[in-house]
């Protein structure tokens, strides 16, 4: 009994340091931006900064600032001030000493370390909000989200009720050709899908991205259809008999039953359209008020692509609604992703 308790304690730690070491890894690149966003351009500069945000300390005598250096002696390592600078010899300060007066020390000033103490510099965020309309940026992408996942679910909810409920000619065959345009892919229909909304005049406006979505796509209807065919019948029947009709089935016995797996093609294609790029940089083009935060942050990242702790801060802050979303509805994305990927 010992031994299989050690061996179930082992096995469990095992897998909980392989889960840390692959979550630290996905993580890595979002911890990187975020310390990033709060740090100066200086440190950022500097390959032997710190990693935590920090600033290079500096010491004030008689209205001036100098830079604190470390100063290794046999007695230990002083904090001093750099009053002078020459090639052989230097002016330095100890600090720590008070009523401590100016010394000269033989060597080369470039070869001591600078002193950086912990300085967080949470105006990185209000100097990139300011740069540029992010407001406008983030409503505009909200707004296509919204709008987008909306059609997008209620569409995919009614098709896939068809496939998973009622019986048809070709319905199987029907169901192929619907799930052969998740694997087709979107370079094929692009020139065609533009030529067609520039004829009808819609290129320069939110529709040729916003409307399409109202058809519903493939991995919509597949993630729905597979939940509503695990929705016991009897629950129609019973309907049925209370006088119900197949939408007041569809609206009143479906639909409640799936939450889960609504919340779950609700947040993939909300994410979808927060990450979309390329079809409002084409549908979108010449008209800068309706870009979203995806364009606003590639323009972005051009005016200040020096400006590195500004391009994170920019990216950080449009990731929050996003992680936000997700943290609440979480629950409910990961059921519904595990009960329709299982065969029903």
């Amino acid at each position: 009994m010992k031994t299989q308790k050690m061996k179930r304690l082992f096995s469990t730690i095992g897998v909980t340091i392989f889960g840390l070491i692959v979550l630290g890894i996905f993580l890595m690149p979002f911890i990187y931006g975020l310390v990033t966003s709060v740090k100066t351009q200086l440190q950022i500069a500097n390959v032997d900064a710190p990693f935590i945000p920090s600033v290079q300390k500096t010491y004030e005598l008689d209205g001036k600032q100098y830079d604190v250096v470390a100063l290794k002696t046999d007695a230990g390592t002083k904090h001093v001030a750099l009053i002078k600078k020459t090639r052989a010899k230097s002016t330095l300060l100890d600090i720590d000493t008070p009523g401590a007066q100016p010394f000269e020390w033989d060597g080369k000033w470039q070869t001591l370390e600078p002193v950086w103490e912990t300085s967080i510099q949470w105006k990185n965020y209000n100097t990139a909000w300011n740069s540029i309309k992010f407001l406008k940026l983030l409503g505009n992408t909200v707004t296509y989200a919204v709008l987008s996942t909306i059609g997008a679910v209620c569409s995919a909810a009614l098709v896939s009720y068809g496939f998973a409920r009622f019986k048809f000619p070709y319905r199987n065959a029907l169901f192929i050709i619907v799930m052969s345009t998740i694997i087709l892919p979107p370079a094929v229909t692009l020139i065609p899908r533009y030529a067609f909304f520039y004829k009808i005049g819609w290129v320069g406006s939110w529709l040729p991205i916003i409307i399409p979505q109202y058809f519903s796509n493939g991995w919509n209807i597949f993630l729905l259809r597979q939940f509503f065919m695990g929705v016991p019948r009897e629950m129609d029947e019973a309907a049925k008999i209370d006088g119900a009709g197949y939408f007041r089935t569809f609206f009143s016995v479906i639909l409640p039953q799936a939450v889960p797996a609504l919340v779950a093609v609700t947040l993939f294609h909300f994410f979808y359209c927060w990450n979309d790029f390329l079809e409002p940089l084409i549908y979108l083009a010449g008209t800068a008020n309706s870009f979203p935060i995806t364009i606003g942050l590639t323009q972005f990242n051009r005016l200040f692509t020096r400006q590195t702790e500004l391009v994170q801060a920019a990216t950080v802050m449009s990731l929050a609604i996003p992680v936000v979303i997700f943290f609440f509805a979480q629950r409910f994305f990961m059921q519904g992703v595990v009960v329709t990927g299982v065969e029903k």
